[in-house]
């Protein structure tokens, strides 16, 4: 792809992997239209943070993927869409499911209109390895059933099967990304790595979590972005559903055994009920098979879950002063 014939666009660029997305993109000198959620008081997530030298390739946009008209002019010809934006937790989807179908059902449809008018060169849309639920086999192929466990996933799934479409109907050159469980710097701790962190951080000797015996396959969140970078570069993913995951999955009773280690502190461990989820509704396995991955891009993601573990942790105990670690972030 040459990218200087077009710039990129994410969705959800305010966030956890939007903002890594947009930094990345941009320390490569591609010039970069960073959707936002609109806040009156000019809030733009974690790219009010942009390093200075590269704010001169990004364009940062504030509004919202549920306004068609906004959308649709937000996406030129010839551009590249990451399409990120979406409502994520699942706990709080129990909750408000028909915000999750505004956002993600019909924050999707907006996108891929906007595409399909605009003539756009490519558009990803970003779901989740949440799609297949529970396991029935190990590692789980891009064929696997797929399982709305929860209304989050439900929605997602729905998100997906859009774009299908668009890609069939009018020959959209849309992608659709499975991403395993991303982790890092900058995630919300509403997610279990950050949660085990935040509270291990602040010297609790109890650690007040969910189900530890699910397994999830962890991936740091830079090889997140660079999947997704390398699977627009890719001719041949247009049309194709693509797992990025390292292929291999530890259970979080493991990552509370590996923060203990990192953090020298012995923890014992609670099961809050109100952190686990239905039982009809809980994943208890998911472990990517990379295999298409790896035949498109000729790259998977390393299984590094030491070292990220390490960079997480030392960013979240520069930042320990915004979390409340007795706190059951929704």
């Amino acid at each position: 792809m040459n990218w200087s014939e077009q710039k990129a666009v994410v969705t959800g660029a305010c966030g956890f992997i939007g903002s890594r997305l947009v930094e990345t993109l941009a320390r490569r000198h591609i010039h970069t239209k960073a959707l936002v959620l609109y806040d009156a008081r000019g809030n733009r997530g974690w790219l009010d943070e942009l390093p200075l030298d590269l704010k001169p390739y990004v364009e940062i946009l504030a509004g919202d993927v549920r306004d068609t008209e906004f959308v649709r002019h937000l996406i030129s010809p010839g551009d590249v869409v990451f399409h990120l934006a979406a409502l994520i937790g699942i706990p709080y989807s129990y909750h408000a499911p028909r915000s999750y179908v505004d956002t993600n059902i019909t924050g999707t449809l907006n996108v891929l209109e906007a595409c399909r008018t605009a003539e756009a060169n490519r558009v990803l849309v970003i779901s989740t390895s949440e799609v297949y639920g529970t396991a029935l086999e190990v590692p789980i192929r891009e064929t696997h059933p797929l399982q709305g466990q929860s209304p989050y996933s439900a929605t997602k799934i729905a998100a997906e099967k859009l774009a299908e479409s668009y890609y069939r109907s009018f020959e959209l050159p849309a992608i659709i990304v499975r991403p395993f469980n991303t982790y890092g710097p900058r995630q919300s701790p509403r997610a279990v790595i950050p949660t085990i962190l935040m509270q291990a951080l602040a010297g609790r000797t109890e650690l007040v979590l969910g189900d530890l015996e699910t397994t999830r396959d962890f991936n740091f969140v830079d090889d997140t972005v660079s999947g997704l970078i390398r699977l627009a570069e890719c001719e041949a993913a247009v049309g194709q559903v693509v797992n990025i995951g390292t292929g291999t999955d530890v259970s979080i009773r493991r990552v509370v055994d590996l923060v203990q280690q990192l953090t020298g502190r012995q923890v014992s461990v609670a099961v809050d009920p109100h952190r686990v989820r239905p039982p009809a509704s809980e994943v208890r396995r998911l472990c990517a098979d990379n295999t298409l991955l790896k035949k498109l891009t000729g790259w998977v993601p390393p299984p590094r879950l030491d070292e990220g573990l390490k960079q997480t942790m030392e960013w979240m105990q520069s930042r320990l002063g915004r979390y409340e670690a007795g706190r059951y972030y929704v």
